[in-house]
């Protein structure tokens, strides 16, 4: 299964920032839209990604305030990409080494998407059912041996 196939299901709704945009506005949009990353966009640039981590870090270091900085202080500025391309077992392993819970999908650089865990592990969980239960169909449906007929 490949990122493009999971996308088409997805949709593409995407929701950016800038790096100049202060941190209180993008926590109140990823507040808002019940979103857990923005895209941040530069002159039509993927420049970086701002998640919950990066916020909650942010909020340690003000002491429990989001504080008055812009996204550019806070944000992820060289996250991994995927392509449309890219295979789901990859995008797997790349999420679980680089601890990345929110992955842009980038086609010759243009943002296509963003991919989050919850993503890939809906589509798996999916694939992995239709699998099983054409496997039960399929051993349901058994055909009887010859052997057995007589």
């Amino acid at each position: 299964m490949k990122v493009s196939e999971i996308l088409q299901v997805k949709g593409n709704i995407l929701y950016t920032v800038t790096p100049d945009s202060p941190l209180i506005d993008a926590v109140n949009i990823m507040a808002e839209k019940d979103i857990g990353s923005l895209v941040v966009m530069e002159f039509g640039e993927l420049v970086g990604m701002l998640t919950f981590r990066e916020v909650m870090q942010a909020v340690h270091v003000n002491g429990g305030q989001v504080g008055d900085n812009t996204v550019r202080k806070h944000m992820d500025d060289h996250p991994i990409t995927i392509t449309p391309e890219t295979e789901i077992n990859e995008v797997r392993r790349l999420m679980l080494e680089r601890h990345a819970r929110y992955v842009p999908v980038v086609d010759a650089r243009t943002l296509m998407g963003v991919m989050s865990f919850y993503d890939v592990a809906k589509a798996v969980f999916e694939a992995q059912s239709f699998e099983n239960k054409m496997l039960k169909a399929y051993i349901r449906d058994w055909p009887a041996d010859a052997d057995d007929a007589s």
